[in-house]
């Protein structure tokens, strides 16, 4: 068994695979002559030329440990960095993106806290980041919201680059779950976390594949797969509004009783109210859905991924 596995999913990344993995080389499995190490990439259907990179790649370090699959289509980043898990046979294993953001070398520390402090989950923890300004919007606030419902241990810089044990592996691929929110089930273990800070660099290769649906895809698998606060707030505005209208309709009532005056209802107000009513119950349905189609979804247990062809 080696000692650990770095994880790289990739999705049209041409450019930047092969000037990766020589930093890799050079700044971690160079540097860690008494660990054993290897490289597995994870092509998830890439639409430019980055498979035709990587098996050059492949080639150009044939002595190297780097294994490579591919999927048959795009299933997303959470699939290969499920692959890649169940493809490894390590003592642990890092996980990181394929665009050069994250300081490589950073790796030596998640080594070092894993093995000298036994820390079962290290993560890197970005406290900046030099992306579009629109993408860090979204991002602040999508990972704020985790971090409020979810986990108060999730970092509001997100996570993507960090090392997991051999334990940590273990408990995630026997969830399977069929929309994976990877991040979360990390810290649902409940194990010890290491932060180690650092800066998130410029993209200097291509443009992003990471767009705003893929981003909100990604925020509500986060909530809706380990929060019911969806359903609780729902609950908490329907007694809410129960409750005005019983008391609306105890004051019509008594006053009408009373004599206290004439209520006479016209358009406007009538509408205003079976709006707001039918608003809230189409978001209620839209809300319950998201949890019956998972829940059909989990049932159906369709693969994650689907694998073309590995070269190891």
């Amino acid at each position: 068994m080696l000692d650990y596995s770095i994880i790289i999913p990739v999705y049209c990344n041409e450019g930047t695979l092969l000037k990766g993995y020589e930093i890799i080389k050079k700044k971690v499995l160079d540097k860690n002559p008494n660990l054993t190490g290897e490289v597995i990439y994870c092509d998830d259907g890439s639409s430019d030329n980055s498979f035709e990179e990587l098996k050059n790649l492949k080639r150009a370090y044939h002595k190297e440990n780097i294994k490579i699959i591919k999927f048959s289509r795009n299933f997303g980043q959470a699939a290969g960095v499920y692959a890649g898990l169940k493809n490894g046979k390590s003592k642990s294993y890092i996980i990181m993106s394929a665009d050069l953001q994250d300081p490589i070398e950073l790796i030596n520390d998640f080594l070092s806290f894993h093995f000298n402090d036994g820390f079962q989950i290290v993560i890197g923890e970005r406290e900046g980041r030099e992306d579009p300004l629109a993408s860090k919007i979204i991002a602040k606030i999508a990972y704020r919201l985790i971090n409020k419902i979810n986990f108060n241990n999730y970092p509001l810089g997100g996570i993507d680059y960090l090392l997991i044990s051999q334990k940590v592996k273990s408990l995630m691929l026997n969830m399977n779950d069929s929309n994976p929110f990877w991040q979360g089930e990390i810290l649902w273990t409940g194990f010890p976390v290491k932060f180690i800070p650092y800066h998130r660099k410029k993209r200097m290769v291509g443009k992003s594949k990471w767009t705003i649906s893929k981003k909100i895809t990604y925020f509500i698998d986060g909530v809706f797969g380990f929060s019911f606060f969806p359903i609780r707030i729902l609950t908490l505005i329907g007694f809410i509004i129960s409750f005005f209208g019983i008391m609306y309709a105890f004051y019509i009532l008594i006053a009408k009783i009373l004599g206290l005056g004439t209520f006479v209802f016209g358009w406007a107000p009538i509408m205003i109210v079976i709006l707001l009513l039918s608003g809230f119950q189409i978001t209620m349905m839209g809300i319950l859905g998201e949890y019956v189609w998972r829940t059909l979804a989990q049932a159906k247990k369709r693969p994650l991924y689907i694998v073309e062809t590995i070269i190891d």
